[in-house]
C-alpha cells in the first residue's frame, strides 16, 4: 500500500483508539466554562458554552428555598462550609432551574464556580471524577444530578453514600453535591414497603433504603403554587420578553392553558409563554 494510502489510514485508528481509550491525564482547563458535563465512557468533562437556563429573578413563588440555596452556594464559593442540597417536591416546580440559576447568580461575584452534570446512571463513575477535581483546588465545583431517584435493587445509591459522608477520603473540600428529585427518600414508596414486609429486621432495612437523604445537609421542598403565584410567574415572563397582551387576556388565557395540563407550576407556565411568545411572533431568549 503506498504511503499516500496508508497515512489516512493509520490515523484513522489512532482516532478509534482514542475514542475507546481516551487520555484522561491531563486535568481539563477549567477556565474556559464555567459548566461542565461528565463523560463517564470517556471520563471526560465538556465544557458547555451556554447553560439553558433562566434569570434568578424570574422564578418565583420559591423565595424561601431560593435564599437557602443561593446563601448555601455563596459560602461554598468562598471557601466556607457549605452543605450537599437536595431540592425535592412535586414536578415543574423549579428545582433544577434553581439550581442552575442560583450557580449563575453567585458565579458572577465568585468566578471560581464550577457546575459539574452527571447523570444519574454515571453516579458509580465518581470514583474517577473526584481525583479530577481534587487536584484543582483553585476552583470550587457543584456537582448536579437532576431527577434522581433509585429502584428496585439498584445499588448505585451506595457509592452517593459514600461521597457524602462516610468514604474514607470523603467529599473533596471542594465539591459539593446538589440534586433533584421528586421523591423525598429518593426512594419508591413500594420499595420501602417492600423492604419492611421481606426483610429480617424491617426498621434496619428501611433505615439502610432512606439513610441516602439524611446525607443532605439541606432539604428543600418545592410544591404546586397557587393561581396567584402562577399569574405572577407569567406576568414576570410577558415583561421579561416584551410580549404585549391585555393582562384580562393573559390572565384567561392563562387558566385555559393550566386547565388543560391539570396544573399549575412554573413548567406550565413556561409552555405557556413560548406558546404565547409564537403566536406573537416574538423571540425569546
Amino acid at each position: 500500500m503506498p504511503d499516500s494510502e496508508l497515512t489516512p489510514l493509520l490515523q484513522r485508528i489512532a482516532e478509534v483508539l482514542e475514542k475507546l481509550h481516551p487520555d484522561t491525564s491531563a486535568s481539563p482547563d477549567f477556565s474556559i466554562a464555567s459548566a461542565f458535563v461528565w463523560n463517564a465512557d470517556q471520563q471526560q468533562l465538556t465544557p458547555v458554552q451556554q447553560v439553558n437556563r433562566v434569570p434568578i429573578v424570574l422564578l418565583k413563588g420559591i423565595d424561601q428555598a431560593r435564599d437557602t440555596l443561593v446563601e448555601n452556594t455563596t459560602r461554598f464559593a468562598k471557601g466556607f462550609p457549605a452543605n450537599n442540597a437536595l431540592l425535592w417536591g412535586a414536578r415543574g416546580t423549579g428545582k433544577s432551574s434553581l439550581v442552575k440559576a442560583a450557580h449563575c447568580a453567585v458565579n458572577g461575584t465568585e468566578e471560581n464556580l464550577i457546575l459539574i452534570e452527571i447523570h444519574r446512571e454515571d453516579i458509580s463513575s465518581l470514583s474517577q471524577l473526584l481525583p479530577i477535581l481534587r487536584e484543582n483546588g483553585d476552583f470550587r465545583f457543584i456537582l448536579f444530578c437532576d431527577d434522581l431517584s433509585f429502584d428496585g435493587q439498584d445499588d448505585t445509591y451506595k457509592s452517593l453514600k459514600a461521597l457524602l459522608e462516610g468514604g474514607i477520603e470523603g467529599r473533596p473540600e471542594n465539591v459539593v453535591f446538589y440534586a433533584t428529585s421528586n421523591r423525598r427518600h429518593l426512594m419508591p414508596r413500594d420499595m420501602i414497603e417492600n423492604e419492611r414486609s421481606t426483610a429480617i429486621n424491617p426498621a434496619e432495612a428501611v433505615e439502610e433504603k432512606v439513610s441516602l437523604s439524611d446525607r443532605f445537609g439541606l432539604w428543600l421542598g418545592f410544591h404546586n403554587c397557587d393561581q396567584d403565584t402562577y399569574f405572577e410567574i407569567i406576568e414576570g415572563y410577558v415583561e421579561e420578553f416584551g410580549l404585549e397582551i391585555e393582562q384580562a387576556q393573559l390572565r384567561a388565557e392563562a387558566i385555559e392553558w393550566s386547565a388543560t395540563r391539570g396544573a399549575r407550576s412554573g413548567r406550565v407556565a413556561w409552555q405557556f409563554i413560548q406558546d404565547l411568545a409564537g403566536r406573537l411572533e416574538k423571540r425569546i431568549f
